[in-house]
């Protein structure tokens, strides 16, 4: 019985969790935590009614912003079973036909009526609404609904969620990465538990954040990052355990040249340092506190390093805004032989170099460029048709495998072998 409470409680929305907030196609990522006012899609609202309850959960948001679980209905509601026309082709739309005015729907709200209730006054207060096709009826109810009823999900995150929140909010933080485009990048990379990959990105966490989520706190994933820090927004909002963080580790992409080369000093001072404390001038530290932070620096880019110098990663993971061609070129030296890398662009020029530069190198192979493109649909009964409004593209991925190349035999007798020379034919008068 104790098993089964703890399992249900994995399910259950507790006070300090990170959660997404769903209202159509709109999603925004918030953490549970008391009195504390969200405001979501310009209406505030409390959260903290919604610890203890399921995810998933659909609420309704009654006065002073305080969610109520929304009970589910069974039976059909009075506009379900409705007079419909056979075509719209006598409805002028002239702004006249609805004789509810803005006020009047105010006043209602103020009674404390409820979305459903000022949705069935607008139909019955409608001149037009009986003479419209069944189709149009259910159009302008769904177009009622999204407007006046106050209902919001709670749902768990997850890298599919998060994708799609950032796609639909602020797609260029993500370099317009798309859920299908990542769910092929963690395939093609292999990603699964107990595994060392390599990520570099600049999506805000979100690539960084789906891998950990693949691997299940198993295994090692080392962040190369640009600049004086990494960015890890996007992690946060899946809300990880502490122990997932255990398997995170950083090292700075301006460090690798020195490491292939093996003069990197982990004990100096970190060079960049001193250029990220310039926009902290005003922020008064103490010695103290930043010789330890410093310090704590010092050990995470040892222990980065430790786990680079092996040259024995699963996998390779790259998705930024940057060319991706002198990183790729550089970070594929940490893989072992026989292991899978990808790339996303959202560009195919950039891809193509690299595929040029890999072809030319060597060391490579199943080298595959391919272009992602997903399609959504409208499913409804006798009306099925691509939806009108949607992104034209999804990015282009580069993925292959790496090999060991054979050094035993020296580079002049890695060329090609000419062929001999044909024999000339000689006529009558030469011989």
């Amino acid at each position: 019985m104790a098993d089964n409470v703890d399992g249900d409680s994995l399910y259950r929305i507790k006070e300090g969790d990170y959660v997404v907030l769903k209202r159509g196609d709109i999603f925004k990522a918030v953490q549970i935590q008391p009195k504390k006012k969200v405001i979501f899609e310009k209406q505030w609202l409390f959260l903290d009614k919604a610890v203890g309850q399921l995810y998933s959960s659909t609420f309704e948001i009654v006065s002073g912003g305080i969610l109520q679980p929304l009970k589910p209905k069974h039976t059909e509601s009075s506009s379900d079973a409705k007079e419909a026309g056979t075509d719209n082709r006598n409805i002028v739309d002239d702004g006249k036909s609805q004789k509810l005015t803005r006020d009047d729907i105010e006043t209602l709200k103020e009674k404390g009526m409820k979305g459903q209730e000022i949705i069935q006054q607008l139909i019955e207060n409608s001149s037009t609404f009986k003479d419209k096709t069944e189709y149009a009826q259910d159009k302008y109810i769904k177009k009622k609904k999204k407007k006046y009823e106050n209902t919001v999900t709670i749902l768990k995150p997850s890298c599919r969620i998060l994708a799609m929140m950032y796609h639909g909010r602020e797609p260029g933080k993500i370099c317009h990465l798309q859920y299908d485009t990542l769910a092929q990048m963690l395939t093609l990379a292999n990603i699964h538990a107990g595994s060392k990959v390599l990520v570099f990105e600049t999506c805000a966490g979100l690539v960084l954040g789906s891998v950990m989520e693949r691997m299940g706190g198993y295994g090692s994933v080392i962040q190369m990052y640009p600049g004086g820090g990494p960015v890890r927004a996007g992690v946060e909002s899946f809300g990880f355990p502490e122990h997932f963080h255990d398997m995170l580790h950083e090292f700075p992409i301006c460090h690798v040249n020195a490491l292939l080369a093996g003069t990197l000093d982990t004990t100096a001072k970190d060079p960049s340092a001193g250029r990220a404390c310039l926009f902290k001038k005003n922020l008064k530290i103490s010695p103290r506190l930043k010789k330890v932070k410093q310090e704590e620096k010092r050990k995470k880019l040892a222990a980065a390093a430790a786990l680079l110098e092996g040259r024995n990663a699963d996998g390779l993971v790259i998705a930024s805004r940057f060319h991706p061609c002198p990183v790729l070129m550089g970070l594929l030296k940490f893989l072992s032989p026989s292991r899978p890398f990808v790339v996303y662009s959202q560009y195919k020029e950039a891809l193509i170099e690299c595929y040029t530069k890999l072809k030319e190198q060597g060391g490579t192979v199943n080298l595959r460029l391919t272009d992602t493109w997903l399609r959504h649909y409208q499913v409804l009964p006798n009306r099925t048709h691509p939806v009108l409004l949607m992104s034209g593209g999804g990015g282009y991925l580069l993925s292959g495998t790496t090999v060991a190349a054979d050094r035993s035999k020296p580079a002049g007798s890695q060329r090609a072998e000419e062929p001999a020379a044909k024999r000339l034919k000689l006529t009558d008068t030469e011989r």
